[in-house]
């Protein structure tokens, strides 16, 4: 590694594999993930640069600000460039009680470890329980309508509280993720006149490889899941493995038609 590359000017830290993996099977996963995943785009210092000054620059003027993380490669990323940075961003992680044991555990490793504020918010319980009592925990798989109602339950609302009092929030969003995601910028102000947010996405222009080669240079931990095929991680009902060819985002609400695909943390509501 050069000296003159913006990844110098980040220190590696240290990964705690405490998955509840065999230690010979995890590495072997993780062998196979990175030989999969890591090779860098030929513009990955680009990139990298221009995700540390995106946070700086957050950091300066967007004040108060969080980043949001559901715990996947994306967001263990971001979280591993503020606490380099030595930028004092919260982190909040939306616990929906539906999200899946491995996340669970990475999220114990990251209050142990983090020198970050780790904020957790969950969903009110008795409107869990109302939603589980009139409409069935399978009501999800029958309409759209119902999935998106146990959405609001259980991450909107609780993303509401988690921006309460906030100008910005930071998000893992990167276009080569989804149709739905290409033009994402990398300052979203479409939320600013209805909510007063801004949302800053520092990995826009990332590759998915990228993302694994800043995870393999770094040694920052992640969710085993990922080495099961699984890209995009969200609630254990609502998250399958994708096959070889299937898109990023395959494997999220799959018996749902391509459009509906979010959950409403990312779209605006017409």
């Amino acid at each position: 590694m050069h000296n003159s590359s913006p990844i110098s000017q980040i220190s590696p830290s240290s990964t705690n594999v405490n998955t509840g993996i065999d230690p010979s099977t995890a590495s072997r996963a993780r062998a196979m993930a990175f030989e999969r995943w890591a090779q860098p785009s030929a513009q990955f210092d680009q990139h990298l640069q221009e995700s540390l000054e995106t946070l700086q620059k957050a950091w300066q003027d967007l004040k108060p600000i969080k980043q949001a993380s559901s715990l996947g490669a994306e967001d263990v990323v971001i979280t591993h460039m503020i606490e380099s940075l030595g930028l004092d961003i919260p982190v909040f992680i939306l616990e929906t009680g539906a999200l899946h044991h491995q996340t669970l555990a990475l999220l114990e490793r990251t209050q142990a470890s983090s020198r970050l504020s780790i904020e957790i918010y969950r969903p009110a319980h008795e409107e869990v329980l109302h939603f589980v009592k009139t409409k069935g925990q399978g009501a999800i798989y029958r309409s759209i309508e119902d999935r998106k109602a146990c959405c609001d339950i259980r991450k909107l609302k609780p993303l509401a509280l988690a921006l309460e009092g906030q100008r910005a929030w930071i998000t893992g969003l990167r276009r080569e993720q989804s149709h739905a995601r290409a033009e994402v910028g990398l300052i979203d102000n479409s939320e600013l006149a209805s909510k007063n947010w801004t949302k800053v996405n520092p990995l826009v222009n990332w590759t998915w490889s990228d993302v694994w080669h800043y995870i393999e240079l770094h040694q920052v931990d992640y969710n085993p899941l990922h080495d099961e095929f699984y890209p995009s991680i969200g609630c254990a009902p609502c998250t399958r493995a994708i096959s070889m060819g299937e898109e990023f985002r395959a494997g999220r609400w799959w018996w749902e038609d391509e459009s509906a695909k979010e959950c409403g943390l990312h779209v605006s509501k017409a």
